[in-house]
């Protein structure tokens, strides 16, 4: 190893960057050569992507500039893509150029899980990125433009959004809040739009409080959401989807958020991964590899109950604190610290003053959650960026 360490993290994502900062914060000058790689400039908010999908907010909000983040001084910023790691030679291969590593920060994010659905990946869209938000909101609004030359095609003005989890319920709640702005600008009729939510699982948000799931549906039915439970798509093509029952449902636009996977170079260097992920052990490291770290989707983490944790924000936020800690730990031959996730609670937003969480071991819903909501988002924005971000980014409560 050189005389300064040379630590390398993959991936701008919630833990990539919060393992950064804590680095950043905590190391002293040429105590190690830290290296954060990014295919973007900026880091997105992935919690907040639902909302400029659907058309209700600004996709410049849900990005920071990662120049504002980072202490030059202290983080060299790569923009480019990986496209190879090297474990025997601990080296990252990127689109122009390479860097050698000492310790290595895998935080890539997922990529979208079809579950091997027939034209699921070639035909429906995914709520992933700043780029792929755009997209989706540009192309329902030429649906309902296109309507308007082709009404014999009402099938235009049907919306089909895969999965029932968190990202599709509230993308779900923001995209019924869209509909009526939309229909009174294309001058369309809106009980000609249709928004259908299908789910393979017996219930929508699985793993929730029944209480509160069906406090959602409610909601989210109120507003002109049709759902479709215990309803698997069998295939998707570019005329709509065929679902359990072979029924086929005419669809001007498919999106699909019924879940993700581990990115795909992970298996392509050589990692033991599950659906793409590394089984991560108690410091989070990758198996057989002690100078290697891996955290967010990229990780696998196994909870006291024997069940995967989900990848969520909050645990990929919690992992970077420990991941930082334990690169300063084995850069000054320190002890390391074991991860253990403490669930803060979970809120999902149902749309404009609405949505539903726990928080301890308190439920809430409607507005006192949605205010909950704004209040969580902004607490991140204030541990990555401090007041002036929250200022600029955060949501007036």
């Amino acid at each position: 190893m050189s005389r300064i360490p040379k630590i390398v993290i993959l991936g701008a994502g919630y833990g990539g960057v919060v393992t950064a900062l804590r680095l950043q914060k905590t190391l002293n000058y040429n105590e190690a050569d830290v290296t954060l790689v990014n295919k973007h400039d900026y880091h997105y908010i992935t919690t907040s992507l639902h909302i400029p999908a659907a058309g209700t907010g600004n996709p410049e909000d849900s990005r920071v500039n990662i120049t504002k983040l980072i202490d030059e001084f202290k983080i060299d910023f790569v923009k480019s893509t990986v496209t190879h790691i090297n474990l025997e030679d601990k080296k990252v291969t990127l689109e122009d150029g390479t860097l050698s590593y000492d310790y290595l920060v895998v935080g890539l994010g997922g990529e979208p899980e079809t579950f091997g659905i027939p034209g699921l990946k070639e035909h429906a869209m995914n709520i992933r990125s700043i780029n792929s938000v755009r997209h989706i909101r540009e192309h329902i609004e030429y649906q309902f433009a296109k309507y308007k030359r082709e009404p014999e095609h009402p099938e235009l003005l049907t919306i089909v959004v895969g999965g029932a989890g968190f990202t599709g319920i509230e993308f779900l709640g923001e995209l019924a809040d869209r509909v009526p702005e939309l229909c009174k600008e294309f001058d369309v009729d809106p009980g000609l739009v249709q928004i259908i939510n299908i789910e393979a699982a017996p219930t929508a948000l699985p793993g929730f409080d029944p209480e509160l799931v069906e406090y959602a549906m409610r909601v989210l039915g109120d507003k002109g959401v049709t759902f479709k439970i215990a309803t698997a798509i069998q295939e998707c093509t570019p005329e709509g989807v065929l679902i359990a029952g072979d029924e086929f449902i005419k669809a001007g636009t498919v999106i699909w958020t019924g879940g993700i996977r581990g990115n795909h170079l992970l298996d392509e260097a050589g990692f033991e991964t599950m659906r793409g992920r590394i089984k991560v052990d108690e410091f989070l490291r990758a198996p057989s590899y002690d100078n290697i770290f891996v955290l967010g989707d990229s990780s696998l983490v196994i909870s006291p109950e024997n069940r995967p944790y989900p990848p969520t924000a909050q645990i990929a936020c919690q992992q970077g604190v420990v991941v930082a800690q334990n690169l300063i730990g084995s850069i000054r031959g320190s002890e390391l610290k074991s991860f253990t996730f403490v669930n803060k609670g979970v809120v999902a937003s149902l749309g404009k003053g609405e949505a539903v969480g726990v928080v301890g071991t308190r439920k809430i819903k409607g507005n006192v959650a949605a205010l909950m909501k704004k209040v969580i988002d902004n607490r991140y924005l204030f541990i990555i960026g401090g007041v002036p971000l929250v200022i600029k980014k955060g949501k007036i409560i």
